[in-house]
């Protein structure tokens, strides 16, 4: 099998998500359903699709022309005929020179291209657009506009918004897995950034880092700030070394160190690319293309015309070699659009599942006493959980009473209730029952609520407000990052480039008040 053909399907299996289909949660879970189908296509079908696809050139290949040829002249040797002299011989020779194909190397070129055109557009689990012209020259799509705002991730949605803390795992060459397993750890809160020195690291735990159970190897980590302000590099490379010289490893587990090189790292171990991978995914930008297949057949088409077609080739050469030419680019196109179709289903997957409406997991209520039904008081009054809240908030521990007004003890009574009846009730201190039928006393709920607090994704947010709010707000004002590091914000606000168009566009597109273009 070719190099060529192997590095192909080295690119395919990254872009059908194999290093993590076998986790099971999210796209990965759909994932495992469609494996058989995409391995059986990878290693059963592609191969022979290219094959047929040249099949008709088969008599006209070069190598059994050749063959033919040099068997010719030989047993003319062996007769004493001057093969020079023969017919035959100058026949072969023509056909060799004007009609031959050199299948092999036409199948080469059609796995050369298709990787090429992957490569280019594929890059750390996102396509982008990359249209190269020619050397230096970068192409955008354009229609014409009189003005063209672009960027590179125009066409996807940033979803990013928080920190991706999860368990990982991998299959070695012999099918047993690798767990890395997330013992305890956190985040900041609500963006915020951690402070100087702080930044959290994924370590290997210095108590029980391996462990072997039910045949799988299960790599203990914990996320938590660096001691010693270590980079991640070097915690890797310290995990990767306490864990390939782990009694039993060397010899139970030797597929971890098995090499996965790099042009830049090309001693680099299997252990150590996952491993690296796990502790990027908590850094890199995540995007999910809107309309990834429209996208790679128009990319491809545009490949085709600028890496694969030249004119001067056409022009200059015989009928039969410029119907190979045009077979080699039907190939290109027809194996393409296969393998489109597949990462198409997949990215049109996780697209439905970030529109998608998310469900409202809680739904709480502040109202100020007057507006509650008095029959009502005797649970709030007794209601403790609400009571220690007001302390907090409104001192009500000081109030001293008197012949009007009667003081604060505990628990609360309906009178104290009465006489301070602009406190604020907070249905999350109250069960579902009590919360129903407060709802029910109140007529007209959305007109008479004046605020309305939600915590969500902003895009999420704001895309489950649109169906009540489009038009109806004039103004947002928002507190976005602003793309540069050198802010002394207490947010995180790292964003780049690109990715902070992106986050910025996707919520402005989705926003309560309409774009106006201009």
């Amino acid at each position: 099998m070719s190099n060529k053909l192997e590095k192909l399907k080295k690119l395919l299996a990254e872009l059908f998500q194999f290093d993590n289909a076998d986790l099971d949660f999210g796209i990965y879970r759909i994932m495992n359903y469609k494996r058989d189908e995409i391995q059986a296509f990878l290693h059963e079908e592609l191969l022979p699709q290219v094959g047929e696809a040249f099949a008709q050139y088969e008599p006209a290949d070069k190598a059994q022309i050749q063959k033919a040829l040099d068997t010719l002249i030989e047993n003319l040797k062996a007769a004493q005929v001057d093969p020079e002299q023969s017919p035959k011989v100058q026949e072969l020779r023509k056909k060799l020179a004007e009609e031959a194909v050199d299948i092999v190397a036409l199948e080469n070129e059609v796995y050369s291209h298709l990787f090429s055109f992957f490569r280019r557009y594929y890059s750390e689990g996102d396509f982008i657009s990359l249209r190269r012209y020619k050397e230096g020259v970068y192409a955008i799509p354009y229609e014409g506009e009189e003005v063209k705002l672009y960027w590179a991730n125009h066409d996807q949605y940033y979803i990013k918004s928080s920190e991706y803390l999860r368990d990982y795992s991998f299959l070695l060459s012999d099918g047993r897995k690798v767990h890395f397993k997330l013992v305890s750890g956190d985040s900041e809160k609500d963006n915020t950034k951690a402070a100087p020195g702080q930044e959290r690291r994924f370590i290997l735990l210095e108590d029980n880092p391996v462990e072997e159970k039910d045949g799988e190897l299960f790599l203990h980590f914990e996320f938590q700030p660096a001691p010693d302000k270590r980079k991640q590099k070097d915690l890797n490379d310290r995990a990767v070394k306490t864990v390939l010289e782990a009694p039993g490893i060397a010899k139970n587990w030797h597929g971890l160190g098995a090499k996965a090189p790099t042009p830049a790292n090309p001693s680099r171990s299997l252990l150590e690319k996952h491993l690296t991978q796990y502790a990027a995914r908590n850094t890199f930008d995540y995007f999910i293309h809107k309309d990834l297949g429209g996208f790679l057949r128009r990319e491809l088409d545009f490949y085709i015309k600028n890496e694969v077609m030249h004119l001067d080739d056409i022009e200059n050469e015989t009928a039969p070699r410029v119907e190979q030419y045009l077979s080699k680019i039907k190939v290109i196109r027809a194996i393409a659009h296969k393998i489109i179709a597949f990462v198409t289903q997949i990215e049109e997957f996780q697209k439905k599942l970030w529109l998608k409406k998310k469900f409202v997991v809680e739904t709480n209520y502040c109202i100020t006493l007057d507006r509650v039904p008095e029959a009502l008081y005797p649970e709030i009054a007794a209601n403790d959980a609400q009571r220690v809240e007001w302390v907090n908030l409104f001192a009500i521990d000081k109030i001293k009473g008197d012949l009007l007004t009667p003081k604060y003890a505990k628990p609360l009574s309906v009178k104290f209730l009465k006489a301070n009846d602009k406190l604020v009730l907070d249905t999350r201190f109250f069960g579902e029952d009590f919360k129903t039928r407060l709802i029910a006393s109140i007529e007209n709920l959305d007109e008479r609520c004046d605020g309305l607090l939600i915590r969500s994704d902003n895009f999420q947010a704001l895309k489950f407000m649109n169906s009540t709010y489009r038009n109806k707000v004039k103004c947002a004002y928002i507190d976005p990052p602003y793309n540069t590091s050198g802010s002394e914000i207490m947010y995180k606000n790292d964003y780049k480039h690109s990715s902070w168009i992106g986050l910025l566009w996707c919520r402005m597109v989705s926003s309560l008040v309409p774009v106006q273009k201009r």
